[in-house]
């Protein structure tokens, strides 16, 4: 059963509480837009009130802390450098004086990218990435970076910053700092320092599905927790007590001659935000990492049932080179059948061995772009049709196509059992703009009726499967 995401392993600090229920964001009744800022700021701070527009969400406290500093400048004029810095350091200040509202600021309202503003409780400029106090937007609003997919890898980012945990951190962390990123907000950390329980963890669990074009059946028992990592594990032997019915796939699966595992988060619940994992791809055979072979070893984003509407972001890290990782974004409605016209991806050839060791792969999806970056720098920007605007689960799998070996590699007679990948950790970062997911105490207390369609992940998971297939019952599974 799920349990209370308060105590043991959930250990952070206690804000106050949202008036709704979002995780992460507590958001204040809108008032009319009233006049400027920085004189209704000091008005209401005095007043010990708060206010917030349509498109600007301001905590009392960011007010009250904005109007008791508004006068302590130390270098307001003269030096360019010293009072820049200085101000800015001001606006860093506001943001610790209220550890309120994530969305504290606006540079679309402001208007203000590029330029230092003077009394604003956050910045949109360049040096509030190395101050930690961009206003929450200051990524989508004022990224002036317009490449797109074809543009290909960036130049290396600089050294992220790291900072002590702020605010509610769930999943299982191990560690006192994290690294920061402007525009996001750290929320669900796995250091898998310790197992977790798939079968009663209130985020996490596994999937009793299979590809119908794969060789694999997931189970729980080929997922593993050892030496401080997660490890997926492809096996040569048929998954034991398996049923026809698979909840996840909501459809009957053939006998498959393999086994292999993939965690998943419980429901519909994740959108937009930074997606992360540390890991590192299977060896095809023990000992020699230059074999090519067959697998698909993963990190991504996807929305259940994909009969309604199917949405995936991917990372997908293939067989058939030791650099070969394919990026890809799916959108599509009312088909379980993959084609090209519904989904946008680009290999990328990278020139380290992905198999000899571990790398970083994140994703950040926003409303209008998805960029993909390995080791702290952007491979692919996509700004096209298909960025999924529904929630979804975060999965990590391994799987093998059939012999066919259509994907993942040519050289399937190559592989060797067992095969595994392994995860040295997991992070995501809720974009400071999403109002909407996930649910407060990653519960499925705001999820809607859509979001919960078809969403069962396994037996003994405790979700009813809600809905039908093309209008046909789901096939049933018992937990046994």
């Amino acid at each position: 059963m799920a349990q209370d995401p308060t105590k043991s392993h959930f250990p952070i600090d206690q804000r106050a509480p949202s008036t709704r229920r979002v995780a992460g964001v507590a958001l204040i009744p809108t008032t009319p837009r009233m006049a400027p800022r920085l004189l209704a700021c000091v008005i209401f701070a005095a007043a010990g009130k708060s206010w917030a527009s349509n498109d600007e969400l301001l905590g009392g406290g960011e007010l009250d802390a904005a109007a008791s500093l508004a006068s302590d400048d130390q270098c307001a004029s003269g030096d360019e450098d010293c009072a820049l810095n200085a101000l800015q350091l001001r606006g860093q200040r506001v943001r610790g004086e209220a550890a309120g509202d994530a969305r504290w600021g606006s540079c679309l309202v402001s208007k203000g990218c590029g330029k230092y503003k003077r009394g604003a409780p956050c910045q949109c400029n360049e040096k509030c990435t190395e101050h930690g106090n961009c206003c929450y937007d200051y990524t989508m609003v004022c990224n002036t970076d317009d490449s797109d997919d074809e543009d290909g890898p960036s130049a290396p980012s600089p050294a992220v910053p790291v900072a002590p945990l702020s605010g509610k951190i769930y999943g299982h962390p191990s560690k006192t700092k994290y690294p920061s990123h402007p525009g996001f907000t750290l929320m669900l950390v796995e250091d898998f320092d310790t197992p977790i329980d798939l079968d009663s963890d209130p985020i996490w669990t596994w999937s009793d599905g299979g590809l119908i074009e794969g060789q694999i059946r997931f189970t729980k028992e080929n997922i593993k927790f050892e030496d401080g990592k997660m490890r997926i594990e492809v096996t040569a032997t048929p998954a034991q007590g398996t049923q026809k019915c698979s909840a996840a796939e909501v459809a009957e699966i053939k006998p498959m001659p393999k086994a292999s595992g993939e965690m998943r988060t419980r429901y519909n619940m994740f959108r937009y935000g930074r997606y992360e994992a540390r890991l590192k791809a299977p060896s095809v055979q023990t000992g020699n990492t230059l074999i090519n072979g067959n697998y698909v070893s993963t990190m991504f984003v996807f929305r259940d049932g994909k009969y309604k509407h199917w949405r995936e972001i991917d990372f997908e890290i293939t067989g058939d080179s030791t650099n070969s990782i394919t990026t890809n974004v799916l959108s599509a409605d009312n088909t379980d059948k993959w084609s090209a016209n519904i989904a946008d991806s680009k290999q990328i050839a990278v020139t380290y061995n992905d198999r000899a060791d571990f790398h970083d792969y994140a994703i950040e999806w926003l409303p209008n772009s998805i960029t993909w970056y390995i080791d702290g720098k952007k491979v692919r920007k996509y700004r096209g049709n298909k960025i999924p605007d529904l929630s979804g689960k975060i999965m990590m799998n391994l799987w093998l196509f059939d012999d066919r070996a259509l994907f993942g590699g040519p050289h399937i007679k190559n592989n060797r059992y067992p095969m595994y990948s392994e995860y040295e950790w997991f992070r995501f970062y809720k974009w400071n703009g999403e109002d909407s997911y996930p649910c407060a105490d990653m519960d499925s207390s705001c999820l809607t009726s859509d979001d919960m369609y078809l969403t069962k992940n396994n037996p003994c998971d405790g979700i009813k499967q809600e809905g039908t297939v093309y209008g046909k019952t789901a096939c049933q599974t018992t937990c046994r």
